[in-house]
């Protein structure tokens, strides 16, 4: 990650959370050294960015701050309007509906002289392949993994052989046939994928998993990388 992308994190990290976040919290999220995270304060207090706090007590951000809106080009309009219809066209109701809000209010705030790149879009996603539709809303799933709460499933494997997981949710994997939750199973006591469309009955517990999203996430990468390189 760039570094001016990675400010830009820090300032949204900032903006979403009610208490000071510490410099370890944002060299877990952001996946870099704590020294980076005190060398990228020091840059958002020189570009006056209302950052408080201190090293070892925690940062917030001044209420009222606003990033100034981007100013997107023609390339960078193409491919978030291309990526909005791609989920448009495979997210579960809520999500493409998101995508679709998402399209209409990127080209109220564009420039007249690139409207016309969402009005005569040349971009469009296609499949090919039929798509088994998910058996459940998967906005739920969503939900469970901003709120970092457990879910309980009834499964289908692909012989029809039910079981009832306790999962932590942490990603959900879309590929051009199929959607994935991934998670760590506490009855393999490991990570597991489970399909959207295999799944007969879920149920998101009230009881959270006590390992961070992105601590799931890193651990979940490495294996996948331990296992290729096997």
């Amino acid at each position: 990650m760039r570094r001016t992308e990675r400010l830009f994190q820090i300032i949204q990290i900032l903006r979403r959370s009610r208490a000071p976040i510490t410099a370890d919290q944002l060299a877990e999220e952001l996946e870099t050294s704590t020294r980076t995270i005190y060398r990228d304060m020091a840059e958002l207090l020189a570009q006056r960015i209302p950052v408080r706090g201190e090293a070892g007590m925690g940062y917030v951000l001044d209420e009222g701050y606003d990033l100034p809106p981007l100013m997107l080009t023609a390339d960078e309009l193409e491919a978030a309007v291309l990526g909005a219809r791609w989920v448009a066209a495979r997210g579960d109701a809520h999500l493409s509906r998101g995508a679709e809000n998402l399209i209409a209010k990127i080209a109220d705030v564009v420039p007249v002289e690139l409207q016309s790149i969402i009005v005569d879009a040349s971009l469009f996603p296609v499949s090919f392949r039929s798509r088994p539709q998910d058996s459940f809303d998967v906005a739920s799933v969503r939900r469970a993994i901003r709120d970092q709460r457990r879910m309980k499933l009834r499964y289908a494997d692909e012989k029809g052989a039910e079981t009832e997981r306790i999962i932590w949710p942490f990603q959900i994997a879309y590929s051009e046939e199929i959607s994935m939750i991934c998670a760590w199973c506490e009855l393999r006591q490991g990570f597991r994928h489970f399909r959207t469309d295999r799944v007969l009955e879920e149920t998101v517990l009230e009881q959270k998993f006590p390992e961070r999203v992105s601590v799931l996430r890193r651990r979940w990468k490495a294996e996948r990388e331990a296992e290729r390189c096997q």
